[in-house]
């Protein structure tokens, strides 16, 4: 059952959409390098689009309709965005859920100091990385900083073009002899994931100062540009993420390597979707969470009760709420875990089932199932469920595959879909196949992210 490749099938009106839409999420992935700045993108485009605060219909008293369109943000971090269907709420909803934290390194609470005249930033790791990725690399401060007074600044330091970079130093391979033998896992270690960040001393300090002349310095800059202390790193959320912008892949541009595609790439296309959907039969949901990368755990991950509210409200101003009706909605309700799978790579070939792996550029992608090994911790989707799916996107002329993650004793990997799943809706994983998944820069196929932009609007206006 080898899919064919969907670049040969299509129109030139169908390429000059594909192109759209990958340069509009080119330029998502650019602007939303952090959960919070994609969350301030999101809500821009929603709002432009006719979407509302359902926090700001709540608070006027409104009622709500069918072909309402509203949003809910949760600590500027988590969003659920709903257009209102013609059946009733009870009946469910069509939702696609994905999310938008990826991996990174988060800068400790106290973390500037000085050594032999550098200075450097502390970190801590976020996500499954492979660390030695992460040095030599030019890096981007991204982030708040929350001082007592109440204020937050926000942080953007080595995007621009005019911006310095930061930057983690590695042994040079002259002196790298031991280093080389250590495994992959140890040859970095999460405690020397330090970020260089100046080596400048600042002069005339007085004698206890002198010490620590090139940390004064940053500070002094810090202060100047952004009003804040050392003492403000206690309230601050920074994190250090690849510098650069997405870019066109490939001699035949028709890839995209991106930091942060995972699961960016299928947030932005579920969002695209809702966006071009109107008048759905079901209410439509497009859900982007936070925390997936460590257990989808805290207010703003999947494991929150930030949906269930979300859903109650929006009942609630829709006239409708009662706990079993809520209960009835969730349950009632059709999902798509939209996140990323391994795409196969002949360059590490021994670690995929060919047969059932994914293929970049052969369309969007049906994990039946996640987890590891044993399928431990996934989601095990109804063969009933995967029919209707199927039949939904073959109506469409949807280029989809199925896949598994890798060779059944490699590893494995969980997604979102399990903890839908516990109200009893309906939850498969769909998404977009990836390269070097993890590392801080990606590759996908634009192919691949049209087909799933087309593959999330068939789902919601069918399902």
């Amino acid at each position: 059952m080898e899919r064919r490749n969907a670049w040969l099938s299509y129109t030139e009106a169908e390429e000059k959409e594909l192109e759209a839409t990958a340069l509009a999420y080119r330029h998502f992935l650019d602007a939303g390098k952090t959960e919070r700045e994609c969350v301030t993108r999101i809500v821009e485009e929603a709002e432009a689009a006719g979407y509302a605060s359902l926090e700001a219909k709540l608070a006027g008293g409104e009622t709500l309709k069918a072909g309402d369109k509203v949003y809910a943000v949760g600590m500027k971090k988590i969003i659920a965005l709903f257009q209102i269907g013609q059946e009733p709420l009870e009946n469910g909803m069509n939702i696609l859920g994905a999310h938008i934290d990826s991996p990174r390194l988060d800068v400790k609470q106290n973390p500037l100091y000085e050594d032999a005249d550098l200075a450097y930033l502390d970190t801590h790791y976020y996500g499954g990385v492979k660390k030695y990725q992460w040095v030599a690399l030019p890096l981007a401060i991204h982030g708040v900083i929350a001082k007592k007074d109440g204020t937050v600044v926000d942080v953007n330091i080595g995007e621009a073009e005019e911006d310095p970079v930061v930057y983690i130093t590695d042994l040079l391979p002259h002196l790298a002899g031991k280093q080389m033998e250590k495994k992959a896992s140890v040859v970095i270690e999460g405690e020397n994931l330090d970020i260089l960040v100046g080596s400048r001393p600042l002069a005339d300090l007085p004698d206890e100062k002198k010490k620590e002349a090139v940390k004064e310095n940053i500070l002094k800059i810090l202060n100047e540009k952004y009003g804040v202390e050392e003492e403000d790193f206690l309230s601050a959320e920074l994190e250090i993420v690849p510098a650069g912008k997405a870019r066109d892949c490939g001699l035949d541009r028709s890839m995209i390597a991106a930091y942060g595609q995972d699961d960016r790439v299928c947030a932005y296309t579920s969002f695209l979707a809702l966006l071009e959907t109107d008048s759905p039969r079901r209410t439509s949901c497009c859900l982007l969470t936070d925390k997936e990368e460590i257990g989808s755990v805290g207010a703003t991950g999947m494991q929150s009760r930030f949906f269930e509210n979300s859903v109650a409200e929006l009942m609630e101003a829709c006239g409708c709420y009662s706990e079993l009706a809520l209960r009835r909605a969730l349950r009632n309700s059709r999902m798509l875990s939209s996140d990323v799978s391994a795409g196969f790579d002949p360059a590490f070939g021994e670690f995929f089932e060919k047969k059932n792996a994914a293929y970049v550029g052969r369309g969007i992608v049906l994990n039946k199932f996640t987890g590891s090994r044993g399928k431990s911790g996934s989601n095990d989707a109804n063969a009933e469920y995967i029919a209707q799916v199927r039949k939904i996107f073959d109506t469409h002329n949807i280029a989809f595959q199925t896949a598994e993650l890798g060779k059944v004793d490699i590893g494995g990997g969980g997604t979102i879909a399990f903890i839908a799943a516990l109200y009893g809706m309906e939850v498969i994983d769909s998404g977009v196949a990836v390269l070097s998944m993890h590392a801080p820069w990606e590759v996908t196929s634009k192919a691949d992210v049209y087909e799933a932009k087309k593959a999330y609007k068939a789902f919601l206006l069918d399902a």
